[in-house]
């Protein structure tokens, strides 16, 4: 800033009889970066998990809730305690879980006797039948002196006798094994109750969370961006509480607006400045560039995920510090460069205020603060940084040496880059809607804020509300330097109009026209 000041000519009063800041062109090497914000992250770290995965599964836990944890950035040892997880749930589960081993341990000591009596009863009925079979015996024996119809007689009750005692074995054998098979029933679905409960208990040892290593405890970062601390809520699918990052390598995570991500590569370099310590520069480069962009949280804009590797090691830098990125996406060894803020564009031209008259130049690339001209000033050439009282009614020189006197037909100049055989626009974009209505509505209010030549671009279903257009991404871009502080997220979308063809050439033909026919004269 104090260069710029320095190289800030105040000028005396001019033809025009006003007074203002002059500022020379300059000559040297440019440089042509894209500067944002970004957050610091370990290069790796390792993760503090919770309690195991599928013992939680079984425990049918599905989240966990931080009851209590070491404060973010605390250095911690090998077994350290780092979080306790809220147990009200488990505990709920085990007390639930007590109660079924008690009463499957009842029903298990009721079969038991429900058994021993059944058995017990067939063992007597077996020996009762033992003693009526042998009593039979002695009766038949008996009856050899009675007549053949009672021997008959008694021989029937004897085999009868005997086939009910042969009857009672054959179901004294089949009560046993309906006891056993009750028995083992009862005693899996008791040991089966007391695993889980064993299992549960066990459970609740791993909802206090232990340093697996030394370093420093990182809280983890949810969906949302959020830190997860005292009272966060975690799904059991990914049970890290916490992590432990390696502070010995360092990367600068950051978001590139959709605009600037074409000139953005892997292995270009970059210059880091963390904001907790100004004024100290870290050096780096891009190693990954997203091939897909999204939308951040309360943002219209897309933007593509950049990461930035920083060179060596520095023990100041910690995770999640904010950092300025400035990634150098190309340096030019010679042009002519002026200050962004004296550069000014209507519909038709690009041009600076000079020697009393808008001079037409012709832009080209740009960084955050100045613009390369490609024609139309000269090295060591003074012009207005901004513009003097009463510059709307200076004539404009133009580039072909022709001076408007008026600007009559100014704004029916027209500009048509030909790029691959198509006409392109450079829309000053500040909102995306899908819904034709909502877009409209905002439309109304930036007509309403003085943008009257705003308007809407539909396609692939997406309704993007703009403030303005322009012939070329540099005006687009001055233009947004110059917007009000509640429209600075706005972005440039390059956008094809309409074929060249016989249409867009008359349209050339009929400016022309115009412009002869209007007041000039050419400078000798």
């Amino acid at each position: 800033m104090v260069v710029i000041i320095l190289a800030w000519i105040f000028s005396g009063t001019d033809d025009a009889g006003t007074s203002s800041i002059k500022v020379e062109v300059k000559q040297g090497q440019f440089i042509i970066d894209v500067t944002t914000t970004g957050e610091l992250e370990a290069r790796s770290s390792e993760n503090i998990m919770g309690p195991n995965t599928m013992a939680l599964r079984n425990a049918r836990i599905w989240q966990l809730i931080i009851e209590d944890i070491v404060p973010d950035g605390t250095v911690v040892d090998s077994g350290d305690w780092v979080a306790t997880l809220d147990r009200s749930d488990l505990e709920n589960k085990i007390r639930d879980q007590d109660l079924e081993v008690e009463k499957l341990q009842t029903q298990f000591v009721k079969t038991q006797l429900d058994t021993t009596m059944t058995m017990r009863t067939a063992r007597d009925e077996l020996i009762n039948l033992e003693y009526n079979l042998e009593e039979k015996k002695i009766i038949m024996d008996q009856s050899i002196y009675e007549p053949p119809a009672t021997q008959r007689q008694v021989k029937i009750d004897y085999d009868k006798t005997k086939r009910t005692l042969e009857q009672a074995i054959e179901n004294y054998d089949l009560k046993f094994q309906k006891a056993r098979a009750e028995m083992k029933e009862v005693s899996a679905n008791l040991a089966k109750a007391q695993r889980k409960l064993d299992e549960f208990i066990n459970l609740m040892k791993d909802f206090t969370i232990k340093a697996p290593k030394s370093g420093m405890v990182n809280y983890k970062k949810n969906w949302e961006g959020k830190k997860q601390g005292i009272g966060a809520q975690f799904s059991s699918w990914e049970n890290v509480v916490a992590t432990l990052p390696n502070l010995s390598a360092m990367n600068s995570k950051t978001y590139v607006n959709e605009i600037d991500i074409s000139k953005v590569s892997i292995g270009q370099k970059a210059e880091i400045e963390v904001d907790a310590f100004p004024g100290k520069l870290f050096t780096g480069k891009v190693v990954e560039v997203a091939n897909m962009g999204e939308q951040l949280r309360n943002s219209n804009a897309k933007v593509f995920e950049v990461l930035v590797h920083i060179d060596g090691y520095d023990s100041i830098l910690r995770p999640s510090m904010t950092t300025k990125n400035r990634i150098i996406t190309e340096v030019i060894d010679d042009a002519l460069y002026i200050p962004i803020e004296s550069v000014h564009s209507n519909d038709s031209i690009t041009y600076v205020y000079k020697d009393s008259r808008k001079h037409q130049i012709i832009p080209g690339k740009s960084n955050e603060n100045d613009i390369i001209v490609l024609k139309g000033l000269e090295k060591d050439d003074k012009i207005y940084l901004e513009p003097p009282a009463q510059a709307d009614n200076w004539s404009v020189q133009y580039l072909d040496g022709d001076l408007e006197m008026d600007n009559t037909y100014e704004s029916d100049q027209k500009t048509l880059p030909e790029v691959d055989g198509g006409v392109y626009a450079y829309y000053l974009v500040a909102g995306s809607f899908s819904e034709i209505k909502d877009a409209k509505l905002f439309l109304n209010q930036l007509k309403s804020d003085g943008f009257s030549n705003g308007g809407i671009i539909s396609s692939n279903k997406l309704n993007r509300v703009y403030l303005d257009k322009f012939d070329s991404q540099e005006a687009a871009e001055i233009a947004k330097i110059r917007l009000p502080e509640k429209y600075t997220e706005s972005w440039v979308l390059k956008e094809a109009v309409i074929e060249v063809d016989d249409a867009a050439n008359q349209e050339k033909d009929d400016y022309r026209k115009r412009k002869e026919g209007g007041k000039r004269k050419t400078i000798n």
